[in-house]
């Protein structure tokens, strides 16, 4: 292939646009603007999303587009699975975004790539569907970027294990009805090598949801601390190979970091097309705020960068979809998606004025949801850290 060609293929995100692509993005594009839109402010006073959402994504086949044929889903790539994450990301609600993606390319990928075929074949058409909800249970209140330093237990009794410890901040975690948990199966001194994954599935007894917790932003995802006492599941809900649940988490946090920059992508997007709307309507000093030169600077810049990450944000899902190790790029996507979609939600929120500090506002809405996105899946120092190792 022609070096120039090539270079095409990776850097501009359009050359992806094929016409299975470009339908499934306005389809995406349409459910937001149609049955998210105009109903989320309720979910963002209850604290979760609707389950008749998630089935209605599920009945259009957008909730399974990387898991088999075999088990219901359309078996497609990462760039057609970016695709579909950046276009529900333009939802102005972060936390619908959230629980959706969260249950798509964070927590039941693991099922889908350790799973044995009787546990993918008794809990994935379920997933796929939306009749179940799934969530990760990494984090503890002790040990959240450090992995192996989580203290959950899991010790074998005969045909069963049994899980005591605590989860915290697991999005999904008060309306799952299955958890993939990480857990100690070895002494605490053998760090990542001890390490297993496990099938909890809601109901378990010895499963408790402690404290629902109350956010800043992503109100309509619910988020929990997680209890394990005494918590007894079948030696058959080992997810893959005992000690080796760290490899599986590391393998998973690329399309978990992959899905987090389409959302900051799409928080971004938001914002500008907001305060783009806002300045050519407000008037101040007798004209519209587009007529200052400031304005219309800083905006054109913001615009700017967010047409830089959207194209690396490509090649990354490109590197991924080539299989190459691309740790590194993806660790730097995420830190530079995170912090852009920061700086982008505020700047375009000072253009609002004292309207941008309204609760309920989308503007406002935007900054506050912007605000996780370079802690959660990986804080910005921790994948700035991955990526100068790799340097």
């Amino acid at each position: 292939m022609d070096a120039r060609v090539q270079a095409q293929s990776v850097l501009d995100p359009t050359i992806h646009d094929t016409p299975e692509r470009l339908l499934l993005r306005e389809q995406v594009l349409r459910f937001v603007a149609r049955e998210i839109e105009p109903h989320a402010d309720a979910w963002e006073r209850d604290g979760s999303v609707p389950r008749a959402v998630l089935r209605r994504l599920g009945e259009l086949g957008l909730l399974g587009l990387r898991v088999s044929q075999a088990y219901d889903g359309a078996e497609l790539d990462p760039v057609t699975n970016f695709v579909f994450a950046e276009a529900l990301s333009q939802s102005t609600y972060g936390g619908f975004v959230v629980t959706v993606l969260v249950h798509t390319d964070m927590a039941s990928p693991h099922l889908g790539r350790a799973g044995t075929e009787a546990q993918k074949a008794r809990l994935l058409p379920g997933i796929v569907r939306g009749d179940l909800l799934s969530a990760i249970a990494v984090t503890e209140a002790n040990a959240g970027s450090d992995v192996a330093r989580i203290r959950t237990t899991a010790r074998r009794e005969g045909d069963a294990f049994v899980l005591d410890g605590s989860k915290m901040f697991i999005t999904n975690g008060v309306n799952a009805d299955v958890y993939f948990v990480a857990a100690r199966t070895a002494a605490l001194e053998t760090g990542s090598r001890g390490i297993s994954m496990f099938i909890v599935e809601r109901g378990t007894r010895g499963l408790m949801v402690g404290q629902v917790l109350d956010k800043a932003g992503w109100r309509s995802s619910d988020t929990a601390e997680l209890v394990f006492d005494g918590c007894r599941i079948p030696a058959e809900n080992l997810l893959g190979v005992e000690n080796e649940g760290f490899r599986a988490l590391m393998q998973n946090f690329q399309r978990e970091r992959l899905a987090l920059a389409a959302m900051a992508l799409g928080n971004a997007s938001s914002s500008l097309s907001l305060a783009l709307d806002h300045v050519k309507s407000r008037e101040a000093f007798g004209a519209p705020l587009w007529q200052r030169e400031s304005i219309r600077q800083k905006l054109a810049l913001l615009d700017a960068r967010r047409r830089a990450l959207r194209a690396f944000a490509y090649h990354c899902a490109w590197l991924d979809a080539q299989r190459h190790d691309c740790v590194r790029e993806i660790s730097q996507l995420k830190a530079l998606g995170a912090e852009l979609a920061n700086d982008v939600a505020y700047a375009c929120q000072q253009c609002f004025g004292g309207v941008g500090y309204i609760r309920e506002t989308a503007i406002e809405r935007l900054w506050r949801d912007a605000r996780v996105l370079s802690i959660g899946g990986g804080a910005t120092e921790v994948m700035l850290e991955e990526a100068a190792k790799r340097l």
